[in-house]
């Protein structure tokens, strides 16, 4: 899907869920309902808000949602890790501890996680429902983007109704990057490049966006070279190029890989 097919289709989400209706169109509206066959599974423990242990052994991390860290050596929690992390645990209860599990096109994950989404004995998208009551961020990481529309409308209630992430915006400012990770960051395109690297479009405020050059295809190019002056939000894991030994004085620090164009917004 392109990326103009993608704003519109975000402006048509936009259109249907108008203050007023919210409410009821969450509690009511199933989001991403499962496929007519789903291999049921056993879970072990669920380890935090986009990750379960199953008893076969195998972890399993979530497509499409990215949920609040938990505390590591020594950290703090994320805001809403915790309650993220009790509301999957209540969902995956509800259903009796079983759960519905549909792998994704890239089965594993960098880390050996299976990836895969999950469903309630009721048929219900278990990442989908966290994503409707903003208990994490939608993220499409291709190739695993099948269910990008519906999720992002599932996003769409919470941040239109103020819920969990989204009580405080956490978009922030390019400029104010500090640190690497998951980030949802919004900006002025000051400049636009095509290379063998890639598509690069730099915003004000030291951060690159970069769609590599065998995922070009996926996106409207020439939608994004008109993005030049505009303001736009981004969203993915931020890597600090300082700290990989690449970083040249005239080069944003900030790197963002984008891989799907539902990782891109136009605010302006």
């Amino acid at each position: 899907m392109g990326f103009c097919q993608l704003l519109k289709k975000a402006s048509l989400v936009g259109a249907f869920f108008v203050p007023g209706i919210w409410l009821g169109a969450a509690q009511a509206q199933v989001f991403c309902p499962a496929p007519a066959s789903v291999a049921r599974v056993e879970v072990q423990r669920v380890v935090d808000g986009d990750t379960v242990r199953l008893k076969d052994g195998r972890s399993v991390r979530m497509i499409g949602l990215n949920a609040p860290e938990t505390g590591k050596k020594g950290r703090a929690d994320e805001p809403f890790a915790i309650a993220a992390r009790q509301r999957l645990q209540a969902l995956v209860s509800a259903s009796g501890g079983r759960v519905g599990l549909v792998p994704g096109r890239e089965a594993k994950d960098r880390y050996g996680r299976t990836l895969a989404h999950l469903y309630s004995a009721d048929g219900k998208n278990l990442e989908a429902q966290l994503l409707a009551e903003g208990l994490g961020f939608q993220v499409g990481v291709a190739p695993n983007v099948d269910l990008v529309a519906c999720q992002q409308a599932a996003e769409h209630t919470a941040r239109q109704a103020g819920l969990g992430l989204w009580r405080q915006s956490p978009v922030q400012g390019a400029a104010r990057l500090k640190q690497s990770g998951f980030a949802l960051v919004s900006g002025r395109v000051s400049k636009i490049e095509r290379n063998r690297g890639g598509i690069w479009i730099e915003l004000q405020g030291s951060l690159v966006l970069r769609v590599a050059p065998d995922l070009a295809h996926q996106f409207d190019t020439a939608m994004l070279g008109g993005l030049q002056g505009k303001t736009i939000e981004a969203r993915g894991w931020v890597q600090d190029r300082s700290r990989r030994g690449g970083h040249k004085n005239d080069q944003a620090r900030w790197l963002l890989p984008i891989t799907d164009p539902s990782m891109l917004k136009l605010t302006q």
